[in-house]
């Protein structure tokens, strides 16, 4: 029989696989836009987005450390097994590294981080231009990091499904009701 992952988990995944694919392609587009009020604006959303992800984040790894995730198909190698829980955990580590090294990159360089508009965040280092640039790049290396293990994520639950033809895919699928 097949263990599926339980409700929250199956919820968590999905919510953070949409805003994690939605606050890429925002970043991803807002680099080019000349500096307008449309843009200041986009800036924003981006970092209302990166604000609410770090939160989701806390939230699912908390979801993750008090219950078990289901177990993986006994035809997996140990390198395989070690693989699929070392991304497991970068993913993890990568969503919580990606909206803190914006939230510090707005602090270095004196942008205030605003949740919706609303609740001002504290700035987590002081205004420091060199500190901001270093603090770019880190973002961007990281947002291209969280990219590829993304991709290889994706490839290894479709390889599951269509190749080895196990439930590894199927048991992370929210359930249909009849």
């Amino acid at each position: 029989m097949t263990q599926r992952y339980t409700r929250t988990a199956i919820f968590f995944h999905w919510l953070m696989a949409a805003c994690l694919i939605g606050t890429f392609a925002v970043g991803f587009f807002m680099q080019d836009l000349p500096l307008s009020p449309t843009k200041l604006q986009v800036y924003s959303w981006h970092k209302w987005a990166g604000a609410s992800i770090l939160m989701l984040a806390a939230a699912r790894l908390a979801w993750r450390l008090t219950h078990a995730a289901a177990p993986l198909p006994a035809t997996m190698s140990p390198a395989a097994r070690l693989a699929a829980h070392g991304a497991h955990w970068v993913l993890y580590a990568l969503m919580l590294a990606i909206p803190l090294s914006g939230w510090t990159m707005s602090s270095a360089y004196g942008f205030p981080v605003v949740w919706f508009g609303v609740l001002p965040l504290p700035d987590l280092v002081p205004k420091d231009r060199a500190l901001g640039d270093a603090l770019k790049q880190a973002h961007q290396i990281l947002n291209y990091t969280l990219l590829a293990v993304f991709v290889a994520h994706v490839a290894a639950a479709l390889k599951h499904h269509f190749i080895d033809r196990d439930d590894v895919l199927t048991r992370m699928l929210p359930q249909r009701r009849h």
